[in-house]
């Protein structure tokens, strides 16, 4: 029975198994999922502000400020490319 057991199956006993008879590293599992909580919802309440959200009143205003970002940083990296392609020739 056991051949016809997937990959992905042997990999989630595998996982499923360790995790069950670990001792310590349940207390480490513990302290990490805390201190991602802290990283990712406690800094990000202070130190992140919502920039898209206290900036722009429409979803359209958005995602217009986006794309622009999105298309000068492209051509920024492109000229500095370029700029390094010609440097080495």
């Amino acid at each position: 029975m056991k051949e016809h057991q997937s990959v992905f199956q042997e990999a989630y006993r595998f996982y499923r198994d360790g995790f069950r008879n670990m001792t310590v590293g349940k207390t480490l599992w513990k302290i990490i999922c805390i201190k991602l909580i802290i990283m990712f919802a406690v800094l990000k309440l202070f130190f992140f502000e919502d920039f898209l959200g206290t900036r722009f009143t429409t979803d359209e205003e958005r995602a217009d400020y986006v794309l622009s970002e999105l298309i000068s940083s492209k051509q920024a990296n492109s000229l500095f490319l370029h700029d390094k392609e010609n440097k080495n020739d």
